[in-house]
């Protein structure tokens, strides 16, 4: 059966994947994840590219982008932050070979639905994955800069459904961690993880719908489901 081709969306968010290559390591000491953040803070720019949420584990990282109108920016993304990773790993090791799979996982995410439940998802990785007791504890990934008001932050792009949290950007932090301790139902987790695996959109029937007007072709959902909102106070 042919691979589906990728499915990317000028100013939308797009939930991204990139597993080392037979599921090695890639991250094996701190300064392996300082540089990719500085590459990707870096590339973020020269890319046009959004960056709403990241998370780096050991053997792949999660990421939450949203390319601008030229959407080649997202997939030229990808390659430059792949390639410098595995230069400096090569020259490190005196190795040779590819450091990533050589395709990436992509799904493009319904905004005013899922887009928060994504950060979640992206977030709650490590806690998941049983690293930490509390997604806080984890220090690679986007979490603490949203939920403090850390000095380093001013990268980290906000999304229009983290704004509309609060009036303040102390509302907006409260709110966010409120949401993120919130249980998160086994659907919720299957729609995010299976739409990625399968290169399907995260969202509704009604966004399938929208896509597929602006894509010009059919698109399958596989699974549907909202999650829950942020509770009101």
């Amino acid at each position: 059966m042919p691979r589906m081709g990728r499915i990317v969306v000028p100013n939308y968010p797009h939930h991204v994947v990139q597993r080392g290559h037979n599921r090695q390591v890639v991250f094996v000491g701190d300064q392996d994840y300082h540089r990719y953040i500085a590459d990707l803070r870096e590339l973020k720019d020269v890319f046009g590219i959004n960056v709403y949420a990241y998370c780096l584990m050991t053997n792949h990282v999660h990421l939450l982008l949203a390319p601008g109108e030229a959407i080649a920016g997202l997939g030229l993304l990808m390659k430059a932050l792949a390639a410098r990773a595995t230069r400096y790993r090569n020259r490190l090791e005196g190795r040779t070979g590819t450091l990533w799979e050589s395709r990436y996982k992509s799904s493009v995410v319904e905004s005013d639905a899922y887009l928060l439940a994504c950060c979640r998802y992206i977030e709650l990785n490590p806690v998941r994955a049983r690293m930490v007791a509390e997604a806080g504890d984890y220090p690679w990934s986007s979490y603490q800069m949203r939920a403090t008001d850390q000095a380093n932050s001013d990268w980290l792009d906000i999304d229009p459904c983290f704004i509309a949290l609060g009036d303040t950007p102390e509302r907006r932090r409260v709110r966010y961690m409120e949401f993120m301790r919130q249980a998160v139902t086994s659907s919720e987790i299957e729609l995010i993880r299976t739409a990625l695996q399968r290169g399907q959109l995260t969202g509704s029937a009604r966004f399938v719908d929208e896509i597929e007007r602006i894509q010009g072709q059919r698109i399958e959902l596989r699974g549907q489901g909202r999650p829950r909102k942020v509770s009101e106070k």
